[in-house]
């Protein structure tokens, strides 16, 4: 009977919680419909009003757009009658101004007739003049103007000789106060380069150990710096020696890092040597950079600031070449002030007038002519480019490269500022004017370009053409021979006929 009852009992729990579920779920239905509906309402309500509220905006908007436009058309029509108001006046005054270029049209024909009338009134007076005189008008004039000239012709030569002469004594005295000025003006000091610089080493020892064995090591760091390592009897110290000061400061950072490190060896010198020349490149150009900058120069490539930075590892004559254009440079600046030109392009051209030095070295070719295809190559003006090509020209090209020139020469030429005392630079100037003295013929002789330059005039009369040519080597040939100097020296033979008359 158990067994009957809870089957039934499950059946009839199963339907009735079938129905109470339906019941449920048709409530809930129900219930959701009736929000949606609700919810329908709620949105067209909603939807109606939005509806309403915009049609109010397009309605205000459109009214505000015909007032602006009525507005416009206004302003449009007052500006039109104006412009038609100012049409009317410039049509009258377009009228005006042709009747007044009528009345003078007529006026320039009338002057032009009295001119004709005058003109024949004169031909008829200078005939009858001419007539009574017995002479033409050039006759007459020839007449009177020399007997004006017998009349003053002294007093005309004392009053233009006294013109001259204080002309020419007020120029030079401006001349040389403007130099002075200048010169004073710039304070720059001077330390003098020589080709061979001592390394301090910690103990001889390392003499041994620089050498290396069987002189391997020295013969590396010669190979690979292009300079000469000396080593004498002198304690602690070695020298190196070599005509380009970059090979000589390369060898020296390679030294002083091989010596520091203990450890020398070829392998390690290599490391040493190119390290030295990345440092050294890096050294080059901030010099470039510094020397820009005390200038307040600015617009120079890079590369061109990194050749500038080459400069401080030449020397000329002794003296540091970066340096020496610096000076150059505020020199030139100073006398552009003082001239009235551009004292920042002078500055520019007076930096780079030795541009060529930083590689002269390495490409065949004088300074000038290096100095200027390196200009042209970074795209600097002719301005720039005259200064560098003819500093050391007799007639430099333009005002700009005559205030290198000087500024060149100022430099140069201080004592102390290069590498002679001022007896040796006295000595060495009255040497060589001594020596283009000594030949026959010779009348005067000039050291001139800080003694890079002599100048010799000869009598005309028993020095010829091809005699001077001849001079001029001969001159050279003894200068070798019995002058010690850096560089070179130019001689320039001047033969000329000055033959001097008064027409009076």
């Amino acid at each position: 009977m158990n067994y009957l009852f809870y089957p039934l009992a499950l059946v009839g729990g199963f339907f009735v919680g079938y129905f109470i579920r339906k019941t449920v779920a048709g409530n809930k239905m129900r219930n959701a419909e009736l929000k949606a509906e609700k919810i329908l309402g709620e949105a067209r309500t909603k939807n109606s009003e939005i509806i309403l509220e915009a049609q109010n905006k397009a309605l205000g908007i459109i009214d505000e757009a015909k007032k602006e436009n009525s507005k416009a058309r206004r302003e449009i029509g007052e500006l039109q009658a104006r412009l038609e108001k100012r049409e009317t006046v410039f049509s009258q005054k377009l009228l005006e101004l042709q009747e007044k270029q009528q009345q003078l049209y007529d006026k320039v024909n009338q002057v032009e007739e009295v001119k004709e009338k005058i003109r024949k009134i004169k031909e008829e007076q200078l005939a009858k003049l001419e007539k009574i005189a017995a002479l033409t008008k050039e006759e007459a004039k020839q007449v009177l103007l020399r007997n004006v000239e017998d009349e003053i012709k002294d007093e005309l030569i004392s009053r233009i000789n006294k013109l001259e002469k204080e002309s020419v004594e007020s120029l030079e005295e401006k001349s040389r106060d403007m130099l002075a000025g200048t010169m004073q003006r710039l304070v720059s000091n001077y330390t003098t380069e020589i080709t061979t610089t001592a390394v301090e080493l910690p103990s001889d020892e390392m003499k041994g150990r620089i050498i290396g064995r069987e002189g391997r090591n020295i013969k590396v760091i010669e190979q690979l710096t292009g300079t000469e390592i000396i080593v004498d009897d002198t304690p602690n110290v070695i020298t190196r020696s070599g005509f380009s000061p970059i090979r000589r400061h390369i060898a020296k950072r390679a030294l002083d890092k091989l010596i520091l490190d203990g450890r020398i060896h070829p392998t390690k010198i290599e490391d040493a040597i190119e390290q030295a020349k990345k440092e050294l490149a890096v050294d080059i150009k901030k010099a470039g950079e510094e020397a820009m900058y005390e200038l307040g120069v600015t617009g120079f490539d890079p590369k061109l600031v990194q050749i500038i930075g080459r400069l401080k590892y030449r020397t000329s004559y002794g003296q540091n070449a970066l340096r020496h254009s610096v000076e150059v440079a505020h020199l030139a600046g100073m006398l552009s002030e003082e001239l009235g030109t551009d004292p920042s392009l002078a500055k520019k051209a007076g930096l780079l007038h030795d541009i060529g030095k930083a590689v002269d070295h390495e490409v065949q070719g004088t300074h000038p002519e290096i100095g200027s295809n390196i200009a042209k190559k970074f795209g600097l003006t002719q301005e720039i480019i005259d200064p560098i090509e003819t500093h050391h020209e007799d007639r430099p090209r333009g005002l700009l490269a005559i205030i290198v020139k000087v500024a060149d020469a100022i430099s140069a030429a201080r004592p102390g500022a290069r590498h002679d005392s001022f007896e040796q630079y006295i000595h060495r100037l009255e040497e060589l004017e001594k020596i283009a003295a000594s030949f026959d013929g010779v009348e005067k002789s000039y050291a001139i370009q800080a003694g890079r330059e002599v100048r010799v005039f000869v009598e005309p009369t028993k020095i010829d053409d091809l005699t001077a040519y001849n001079l001029a080597k001969d001159i050279a040939k003894k200068i070798e021979a019995e002058l010690k100097y850096p560089g070179e020296i130019k001689v320039n033979v001047i033969r000329e006929m000055r033959v001097t008359e008064y027409a009076r």
